[in-house]
């Protein structure tokens, strides 16, 4: 059955565990309600027909734009859950929203999806009342296998002007076989949704992760960026070369390690996240974003993930009050990380709950016009008392 245990409804959120996607369509519906919505959003695990759930849930919402992907792990009502799908939708009392897609990404013309986008921004602020700047923002889900989220934000993001971006990459269960997002009816793969939300309730784009720098340095030496993969590090095989940078032996190189022992590139004079995903081949690792040869790397170390979260939520609240809903991206090596320490995955899982997020976990996030990696990022969105 879906868990309705929110202390506040007046965005409505939910979550359901029921295994058919009929089923569960008929469970978010009884969370969601019946009234004037904007947009409802869902995030599934790996366990449902994308299609069937989507599609069902139209037919509660037949006039309703949905919109969906598929995830690495959901964020729902209990906080972390497993084997589940989390919804909500936006009012149209207080939002509007509007949103395009972009087909085929591996070929991405970015001219042209930089006109599409333009034109999106163009009708959208045509059919909204008042001004773009402080009260729209956008979200963007992104196909996770694609290897296309720097193009799409290179096409997208100088388009939007002051309109902040944030989003993820669709995951599908650490199996790297397939994602999809649901848009139009569709459950679509190697695509892009770009979704404008424009409100009257206070918010904040925002994004956190818990490494910082270390002084230990390695340069890609031999790398194939359409893949991202990199196969020397300081010329050594990269397997070897990484192993012996965090002390370990190449054979026992795996996803909790990677999670653990990331590394970091600095653009603008920001560092940022690049996670490896798996070990490729004999002597390749395979990146989350993109590589190229002669980049320098950066050895991240972590500090206390709970702490970090909840500082920047604590932030967050002073900018926007108490979180009515909390739309978030999280990569999925943050909750790999947690599970390795089950008492803190409990103490972000509560930290997630108590703040109203919704949302999945990811394969890659974005914000503003960068793709990262271990990171969190969202909106945060409050509410006014004298709306109600």
């Amino acid at each position: 059955m879906a868990d309705h245990k929110n202390k506040k409804t007046r965005i409505p959120k939910t979550s359901t565990k029921v295994k058919t996607g009929a089923e569960a369509a008929g469970e978010l519906f009884i969370g969601l309600g019946e009234q004037s919505f904007a947009a409802v959003f869902f995030f599934t695990s790996g366990d449902y027909d994308l299609v069937e759930l989507g599609r069902s849930l139209s037919t509660f919402y037949p006039d309703i734009p949905i919109y969906g992907c598929t995830s690495a792990g959901v964020i729902g009502v209990s906080g972390y859950e497993e084997d589940s799908v989390s919804a909500f939708a936006l009012p149209a009392s207080h939002f509007h929203v509007d949103a395009d897609v972009i087909g085929d990404i591996s070929t991405i013309d970015i001219s042209a999806w930089g006109e599409a986008t333009k034109n999106l921004v163009d009708r959208f602020e045509s059919n909204v009342t008042g001004p773009l700047k402080d009260q729209t923002f956008g979200l963007v889900l992104i196909d996770g296998l694609s290897l296309a989220e720097e193009t799409i934000l290179s096409a997208v993001y100088p388009e939007l002007g002051d309109i902040p971006l944030f989003g993820g990459s669709a995951g599908d269960d650490l199996k790297f076989k397939k994602t999809q997002i649901f848009f139009n009816s569709e459950a679509i793969s190697n695509c892009a949704a770009l979704i404008l939300v424009h409100t009257t309730c206070p918010f904040q784009v925002f994004r956190t992760e818990h490494f910082v720098e270390t002084d230990r340095k390695m340069v890609i030496t031999e790398a194939d960026p359409a893949s991202r993969i990199v196969h020397e590090i300081n010329a050594s095989p990269a397997t070897e070369e990484y192993a012996r940078l965090i002390g370990v032996q190449p054979d026992e190189l795996n996803s909790t390690l990677f999670a653990a022992h990331p590394v970091m590139v600095r653009v603008g004079g920001a560092y940022y996240v690049r996670s490896i995903q798996k070990p490729e081949g004999e002597d390749g690792l395979r990146f989350f974003c993109a590589i190229d040869e002669g980049l320098v790397l950066t050895l991240a170390k972590g500090q206390d993930i709970v702490t970090n979260l909840k500082h920047t939520l604590q932030d967050v609240d002073k900018a926007v009050g108490d979180p009515e809903l909390i739309i978030g991206c999280d990569c999925i090596f943050r909750r790999l990380e947690l599970e390795q320490t089950p008492e803190k995955y409990d103490q972000v899982s509560d930290i997630l709950r108590e703040h109203n997020v919704f949302g999945f976990n990811t394969y890659g996030e974005q914000f503003a016009g960068m793709h990262v990696n271990q990171t969190f990022t969202g909106v945060a969105i409050g509410w006014r008392d004298s709306d109600d």
